[in-house]
């Protein structure tokens, strides 16, 4: 135990050793005082504290260059001043508070970027790779190519992203999804590295290199918002200037008034502002740490600032509002299609030229055509015309399907079904004629309601769904989520320019991450849903939910205003306190000595404070929501990207 304690005394001095210097002096001093001798302790003292101004000096003018100007210039001065005016204890303490700030601080960004490390540890390095006729070899993981065959054996890291190979396996995705429920994956299903498997070993077929899978496209999202500065961080940073300027100004309206330079140095002990420019930054790496724990990736912590003041909420509708994956509820064939049709040969021809479609309704019709028995006809010179359609060769047929217009514009007696409120309709032409449509449900997610209630009480004052769909579909979906305006029949460039004429700024835009692309980028606030694989990377969107899960968008504005909240108290409170010293210092009631130590209290109670941020309460039924998420959400289904929606 001994030797433990020693070494990490060791490490510490390593690591700080400005504090360690300053330590020592300030024992040095005390033993000085005690057996009498004043004189030398006010020399080593005063010598030390020099030395470092001078060290720190050179810092200043490194940080006037880069437009930083204050802790340096004022806590320069201030060791400078109590040195001149004989408080050297003084000093020492401003020298403590000033190399202790800064151990403070790594500190507090250690704990404030608990997520991210914690991402860094679990951070697959080994994987075991499987040749026949071998024993499986453990190799790094970045040796690992697409096609290895992989063995992940029980509570280890899924390595790199991949196929399951083995008939079942079940997943903790808590790191990658904050979802603390295990998830069940069988034969053919996608696993995303950095999950950890269950109790039985699986193998699984490796589809990416580490560095493009899913875990270290996790962690380097959230280095680069941990990097990033925010706005609020960098009005900290202008907050520097003016403070510095009035302390100096009080400090020589003291002195003159007093006739006492000593007032001079007790103002200017407690003006540095060290709370004013550490704890915005630690709040927001607390904020962007707690979001990465809930499975949310802020890509800027300037993102958080505008998450906070979000007034305008704007969905898409398939897969976003609703669940996204619909379900077929009748087949109509249509009377011109004569006797050469029946619903099966209908879904069949559609599910068959839907296989090459990106879209989440193909998914939907290929899995009603499964759940039949029909198999799938070869096509050929298959073609998806984006937000409207596929058109492609089935066996001896030319099959189109789609929205109306687009079905209408390529048959001869196309009639649009009757659909009832929630309902859509998928419309297939065969050889020019209209031949009849799948009528589908897409029902609203469990949340949905729930969330949108809390985005209100949130301060969002406006709310708007953006579809292809028809209008009826699109209001009965608006009505029932209780969203204020919709507008359908959207192309993606229609949602761009109703997205841009939306007065109540930030507005905040939710979509799939693929086929909303352009929408996403033109939001104040982009933010995709259940994104997997590259679409995490995807430059389009602000923020990445990595579960499929609506309740997080309510989870990502509370953060940010809970973030927000915290960092400008910081931010205040430091200033405020200083403020309230410097004035009560300028009047002689703060010795240098007392006012040095209340400082320090300060800066630790203001840093503290930030890193509130990284917890806190769950202001607006945020836990409710997400409890409420957890228990209603339908089980999982692939998530297919979005190339278009069809009314």
């Amino acid at each position: 135990m001994t030797w433990k304690a020693s070494t990490d005394t060791a490490r510490l001095v390593a690591r700080f050793p400005l504090v360690a210097a300053t330590l020592l002096a300030g024992a040095c001093v005390a033993v000085l005082l005690l057996t009498g001798q004043p004189a030398v302790a006010q020399w080593i003292a005063s010598a030390y504290a020099v030395v470092v101004a001078v060290f720190r000096s050179i810092s200043m003018v490194a940080g006037l260059l880069h437009g930083r100007l204050g802790i340096d210039l004022l806590a320069v001065a201030a060791i400078g001043s109590t040195v001149a005016v004989g408080e050297y204890v003084a000093s020492l303490i401003i020298v403590l508070m000033l190399t202790g700030g800064e151990a403070l601080e790594v500190f507090a960004q250690g704990r404030a970027t608990k997520e991210l490390r914690a991402l860094l540890d679990r951070s697959p390095r080994r994987a075991h790779r499987e040749t026949p006729g071998r024993p499986p070899e453990e190799i790094p993981v970045e040796d690992v190519v697409p096609g290895d065959m992989l063995l992940v054996r029980p509570a280890e890291t899924v390595p790199v992203d991949g196929i399951l190979s083995s008939d079942a396996g079940t997943f903790d995705e808590a790191a990658l999804t904050g979802e603390s429920l295990p998830v069940e994956r069988v034969k053919g299903e996608s696993l995303l590295s950095g999950s950890v498997n269950g109790a039985d070993a699986v193998r699984m077929v490796a589809t990416a290199t580490a560095a493009e899978s899913q875990y270290s496209q996790i962690v380097a999202l959230v280095q680069e918002a941990a990097a990033s500065r925010a706005p609020m961080v960098r009005m900290a940073d202008r907050y520097a200037v003016p403070f510095t300027v009035f302390a100096f100004a009080l400090a020589g309206l003291a002195w003159f008034f007093s006739q006492d330079p000593a007032r001079f140095a007790q103002v200017l002990v407690v003006a540095t502002p060290c709370p004013l420019l550490i704890a915005a930054p630690v709040a927001f790496l607390a904020g962007t740490s707690r979001a990465a724990h809930a499975g949310i990736i802020i890509k800027n912590a300037g993102t958080l600032e505008r998450l906070s003041r979000v007034r305008t909420a704007v969905f898409d509708k398939t897969g976003t509002l609703t669940t996204g994956h619909p379900t077929l509820l009748q087949v109509q064939v249509h009377e011109g299609a004569g006797g050469m049709m029946s619903e099966d040969r209908l879904l069949q021809l559609a599910a068959s030229a839907e296989q090459y479609s990106s879209h989440v309704l193909a998914g939907s019709v290929i899995e009603a055509a499964a759940a039949r028995g029909l198999e799938l006809v070869p096509a050929e010179n298959a073609s998806e015309h984006a937000t409207d359609g596929v058109s492609a060769k089935c066996g001896r047929y030319t099959v189109v399907v789609g929205k109306p217009a687009f079905v209408s514009s390529r048959t001869s007696g196309f009639e649009a079904a009757t659909l009832v409120s929630g309902q859509l309709g998928i419309y297939i032409g065969v050889d020019g004629r209209f031949v009849g449509a799948l009528i589908m449900s897409d029902p609203l997610r469990a949340n949905a309601v729930e969330t949108l209630a809390a985005l209100m009480r949130l301060g969002v004052t406006e709310t708007v769904l953006l579809t292809g769909d028809a209008s009826s579909t699109a209001g009965h979906i608006a009505a029932e989520a209780g969203i204020s305006r919709f507008v359908a029949g959207c192309l993606p460039g229609d949602k761009v320019q109703v997205v841009a004429s939306l007065s109540a700024r930030p507005v905040m835009m939710v979509g799939d991450g693929v086929n909303d692309a352009p929408v996403l980028a033109a939001a104040d606030v982009g933010i995709a849903m259940g994104a997997k694989g590259a679409t995490a990377a995807s430059e389009s969107a602000d923020v990445v939910l990595m579960l499929d899960d609506l309740s997080k968008v309510a989870t990502a504005v509370t953060i940010g205003q809970h973030t927000i909240r915290v960092a400008r108290t910081s931010i205040w409170t430091g200033i405020v306190l200083s403020i309230a010293l410097m004035v009560a210092a300028s009047f002689g009631v703060v010795p240098a000595v007392s006012g040095a130590l209340l400082q320090e209290l300060v800066d630790l109670a203001t840093i503290l404070n930030a890193l509130r941020a990284l917890g806190g309460s769950r202001p607006d039924g945020e836990s409710r929501i997400a409890s409420s998420a957890i228990n209603s959400a339908p089980a999982p289904h692939p998530v297919r990207s979005s190339g278009r929606e069809r009314s």
